[in-house]
């Protein structure tokens, strides 16, 4: 702290990042707060990449913050700008040659893609990771001539892929590895309701199926082999296979890193001043009583909000639960909240599905409470609220009664 000012530092500009800058500046009118992205666009919009790229929305609307907004808040944004290097034991960080100073410092990296690996993608122009603006204008501008396009993976990302290459009109094939659409966190019955959905929206899924190879011409790649020797056309491949978080920031340093940067319900790590905000936190959660991450939009604002608090010597804790929705194809929508058998595998469940409405809920308890679920179909979200405020308080139910939460509506 210099002449009384305090200094914030915060690596990253998604939503974690610049939500965070956006509140350390309602807080302190006089705050040094310094931000820096490797990327070259202001905060945008990721949720609304996908609706870009079946050309639903245009570019300039999925702009949140521009530059103007940076500079009315006095947030000094640094575009196209890699940090070098982080001195902890004095507290600067470094980039562009030049140092910055801080008293607080805010890590929200998030995650990078995973490439796709497989013989014949390494340097193809037709192959892509959907992550950033660039990717999203990259493959939209692939789609425009493509006829046959493949994705790649059980992912989320991968859904959104062949979503948009079938919106866009291009013969779409979907290759999951596993059983099912989100293995980890949906049953067998639920993975049936997302693949009529796909197959209603005349998207070929092919399950327990991998990418062998590529096959090119001249650079771009012509055919995709899976590994059971399947070969499909394919003018745009589409790669949806998980993220790496990027943590190299704290390599070498005593900020404890597992999945992710860990910290504790104030988003705080175990080193004094330094948080971690967004996809990149591996956050303590008390409801759960364990540490994950949770890469979703909603969690990313959330956590930069109580992280702006505690930066600035307040103590608020995170305890909200973490939920999104989505849309699955043109039939069908998700909502998941709370943790699923994906983040522990000692939760019991409990189900209900309705054939002829096409809905689905599935609620998930531990040690006799509600800590989670996922509702499927449209129209099905009725008592989402109810269910949140459970998880919240904590409340016990006896095992006789879980089935009969099913009903809320409330």
């Amino acid at each position: 702290m210099q002449n009384g000012q305090r200094r914030y530092a915060i690596v990253g500009n998604g939503f974690a990042g610049t939500t965070a800058a956006e509140q350390l500046r309602k807080q302190d009118a006089s705050a040094s707060i310094v931000m820096f992205t490797d990327e070259p666009y202001t905060l945008y919009n990721r949720i609304a990449l996908p609706p870009l790229l079946r050309k639903q929305v245009a570019q300039a609307k999925v702009i949140i913050r521009d530059l103007a907004w940076h500079e009315k808040h006095a947030i000094d944004l640094h575009l196209s700008t890699k940090v070098e290097h982080i001195d902890f034991e004095e507290k600067v960080v470094y980039a562009g040659g030049t140092g910055y100073p801080y008293d607080a410092l805010l890590i929200a990296t998030g995650g990078r893609p995973n490439r796709c690996e497989s013989p014949g993608a390494e340097g193809a122009h037709n192959v892509f990771n959907f992550q950033y603006m660039d990717d999203t204008l990259a493959i939209s501008e692939s789609l425009e001539t493509a006829k046959s396009a493949v994705a790649v993976g059980g992912s989320f990302i991968a859904y959104e892929l062949a979503e948009a290459f079938s919106a866009r009109g291009v013969e779409t094939h979907w290759l999951v590895r596993g059983p099912r659409f989100l293995r980890r966190m949906l049953d067998e019955i639920a993975g049936e309701m997302i693949d009529e959905a796909a197959r209603e929206d005349n998207v070929h899924v092919h399950y327990e199926e991998e990418l062998g190879s590529l096959v090119r011409s001249n650079g771009s790649v012509t055919k995709a082999i899976t590994k059971s020797g399947k070969e499909i056309p394919a003018d745009c491949v589409g790669v949806g296979l998980g993220l790496t978080m990027n943590t190299e920031i704290v390599a070498g340093t005593p900020i404890e890193v597992k999945t992710g940067i860990v910290c504790d319900d104030r988003l705080e790590t175990n080193v004094k001043g330094i948080f971690a905000a967004g996809d990149i936190a591996e956050f303590y959660d008390p409801i759960a009583d364990m540490n994950y991450r949770m890469g979703t939009w909603n969690n990313a604002g959330a956590h930069g909000k109580v992280v702006a608090i505690n930066m600035a010597g307040g103590d608020m804790r995170y305890h909200d639960v973490p939920e999104y929705s989505s849309l699955l194809f043109s039939t069908q929508t998700i909502t998941q909240f709370g943790i699923s058998p994906e983040y522990r595998d000692d939760l019991e469940m409990v189900r209900k599905v309705d054939a002829e409405k096409k809905w689905y809920r599935a609620l998930f308890f531990w040690k006799n409470r509600l800590v989670g679920g996922v509702l499927i179909g449209k129209g099905n979200r009725a008592g989402k609220r109810k269910f949140l405020e459970a998880i919240k308080a904590k409340t016990e139910f006896p095992p006789g009664e879980w089935e009969s939460i099913l009903d809320w509506t409330a």
